[in-house]
């Protein structure tokens, strides 16, 4: 592994980590002695998403990330946690042995996901997901979220 300060070619690894997504290498260099942090994470096959018109989409972590970074604007959801929810969505969608997923099961996933997480952010996300023609729409939603809470 090259240095990210000199360009060293050698390093030894200090530490090592798993967690969810692979393993951290914490390294030093060998000749400046600086430490800095590598990430490894497996690859695994693509993921297609099946859209509602019939296309084929790669699966794209980022995108389901912003979407989600969008209904939680202004709430009390730290990117962490966002991150563990794309983590989370993406390992039950990688779960069965397909390897194209449709986006109303992508959608229902990260409804579900949400509504255990933060309400208002919930709302938000199934608003536009769920495509909320007016006001009726969002009273609804929230008396029906109300009884669920009951």
């Amino acid at each position: 592994m090259k240095c990210h300060y000199c360009g060293h070619e050698e390093t030894k690894v200090v530490d090592s980590r798993e967690y969810e997504e692979g393993t951290k290498r914490r390294r030093e260099c060998l000749k400046c002695t600086k430490r800095f942090t590598t990430q490894e994470k497996a690859e695994s096959a693509p993921l297609y998403v099946l859209k509602k018109d019939g296309r084929r989409e790669v699966f794209d972590a980022e995108k389901l990330r912003k979407g989600l970074i969008r209904a939680c604007e202004k709430r009390p959801v730290t990117i962490e946690k966002i991150n563990a929810l794309v983590t989370k969505i993406e390992n039950k969608i990688r779960q069965g042995d397909c390897v194209e997923v449709s986006s109303r099961f992508l959608g229902e996933e990260v409804v579900k996901t949400l509504k255990k997480t933060d309400k208002v952010a919930y709302v938000r996300f199934a608003s536009v997901y769920r495509e909320f023609e007016d006001v009726q729409d969002f009273k609804k939603e929230i008396q029906e979220l109300g009884k669920t809470q009951a």
